[in-house]
């Protein structure tokens, strides 16, 4: 429940029409520098120019980039539940009980992302190179922890009906597609020239004599660095920006099944609750299938078309058309789910990328026929998006109901559900990565054998596929339809109504 700066009648139909109203847009609106579960933005920044930014620059070697982002991970993961128990947990102060979680990580969180791409000297040890990124990385996933669980966690508090939560939650999953275009473009913009001058500085060393290009390329190489740097203060500032809208625009208020207090029970009796509940239980598995199947598309889906559907050089074209695609494609489906109904809409959504699949596997060399199949694919990412963020609230709604006594677990609910969205992560790159190996994959190879791609035609459409049709049954199964909605949406409003009652009393 949030109350947002005061906006006359006129100007809150005109930007924001239907039934979403202002205070929970605002909300929405402040998703841009987390992004999400996923958090696209800076998990972007980190885990795709990471690695190119450390190797290109000769800070470290790759199997030492790989080793920082595989612990931070492992670390970011941990600390998911860690930080939801702690959330729920701490009481409720003067500015709110999740708020001052979000404001304390956010000058922490700037300082390490800032840190984490800062340049150390030559002469310092790779071993205390080693050490110093890993700290700054690891730093820094601890206080997107701090800032993102208690972010997601404030769906719970929008106030409202359900159906305005609900499209609370499309504001928010789409502005987190739309972060996902914005890093990217950010950074590409800000250092795509220096990387452009680098290689072409690397020709021009191979063509001539050392001592005649070493300067400049040791000129090419600090321009890389200081690019860098801009861009993470670039991101940090629009980073700090969102945050403060979100501080000083929005404040918490309790409800009848959310009076945001402290959790009594341990940890291991919470834990064990909240896995216990059904409904629950069966949403993160689905999320989880569909998770795995979606990630594993996506992290073979470059090494598919340079070297299985001969479009090598062309897929970031291809992956900008499937972002847009989904966050376009977000509204529709929040119109559809309001219609049809939510498990419908993760049935037919999910459904919607297997023949995508399969097409993609047969077609070869032909890039407007992957730009078709790309924008399916791109309309069925928008429901991995939108539907289990868009369900969890429900499954929370049914558990308070069911525990009366239970309250305030709304970040360790939200907390395992991202835990669970990262440890598909996870499991995809393993998966993928051992499967390559045993098919003979070699990198820097430029041809290869039949093993490999055959080994990439099935990561890219029968195991997605396989997951992905068990994620749908699961959905189909899950126990809160429609039905299940209204009865809900009619006790909690009686529950309300008695609050309400007992207060004037």
């Amino acid at each position: 429940m949030y109350k947002a700066t005061s906006s006359s009648p006129w100007v809150r139909k005109l930007l924001f029409p239907h039934h979403v109203p202002l205070k929970d847009t605002v909300m929405s609106a402040v998703t841009l520098p987390s992004g999400n579960e996923d958090a696209e933005l800076h998990r972007l920044t980190q885990e795709g120019a990471l690695p190119q930014r450390r190797v290109v620059c000769r800070e470290l070697e790759p199997f030492h980039v790989s080793l920082i982002i595989f612990l931070g991970r492992a670390w970011d993961a941990v600390t998911d539940p860690a930080v939801g128990f702690l959330v729920s947990k701490s009481p409720r102060r003067k500015y709110g009980k999740l708020v001052p979680w979000i404001a304390c990580s956010m000058p922490f969180g700037v300082l390490c992302y800032c840190m984490m791409w800062s340049t150390l000297s030559d002469a310092t040890p790779t071993f205390l190179k080693f050490l110093w990124y890993l700290l700054m990385y690891s730093f820094f996933q601890t206080c997107m922890t701090c800032h993102h669980v208690p972010y997601s966690s404030l769906t719970m508090f929008l106030g409202g009906t359900q159906r305005d939560r609900d499209s609370a939650t499309a504001y928010r999953m789409g502005m987190e597609v739309f972060s996902t275009l914005l890093g990217s473009g950010i950074q590409g913009q800000i250092v795509g020239s220096y990387h452009a001058r680098m290689m072409n500085s690397c020709y021009v060393s191979n063509e001539t004599l050392p001592n005649t290009s070493t300067y400049s390329l040791t000129d090419s190489l600090e321009n890389i660095r200081r690019a860098y740097v801009f861009a993470s203060l670039v991101l940090g500032s629009i980073y700090c920006l969102s945050c403060l809208i979100l501080i000083f625009g929005v404040r918490e208020e309790p409800g009848p099944l959310s009076p945001l207090g402290k959790v009594e029970l341990p940890f291991a009796s919470c834990l064990r609750m909240i896995m216990g509940h059904k409904p629950y239980a069966q949403l993160l598995c689905g999320f989880l299938f569909a998770s795995l199947a979606f990630q594993i598309t996506q992290g073979i889906f470059a090494f598919f078309c340079t070297h299985a559907a001969g479009l090598a050089g062309k897929f970031q074209h291809l992956v900008l058309i499937m972002l847009v695609t989904a966050s376009l494609s977000i509204p529709f489906w929040q119109w559809f789910l309001g219609r049809f109904g939510k498990k419908t809409a993760a049935s037919l959504g999910l459904a919607l990328i297997i023949p995508a699949l399969v097409a993609i596997t047969q077609v070869m060399h032909n890039f407007l026929a992957f730009v078709f199949l790309v924008i399916m694919a791109g309309c069925s990412m928008a429901v991995l998006y939108l539907l289990p963020w868009s369900m969890l609230p429900d499954t929370v709604d049914d558990f308070m109901l069911r525990n009366p006594s239970c309250l305030n677990l709304e970040a360790l609910f939200y907390s395992f559900y991202v835990f669970f969205n990262k440890f598909a992560g996870g499991l995809a790159v393993g998966v993928s990565t051992l499967s390559l190996h045993f098919a003979g994959y070699h990198a820097g190879n430029c041809t290869y054998n039949h093993s490999v791609i055959l080994a990439l035609q099935l990561l890219m459409a029968p195991v997605p596929i396989s997951l992905l049709l068990i994620a749908i049954i699961i959905f189909l199964l899950h126990p809160i339809d429609e039905e299940r909605r209204k009865q809900m949406r009619l006790e909690m409003e009686a529950m309300g109504h008695q609050v309400q009652c007992g207060s004037r009393e």
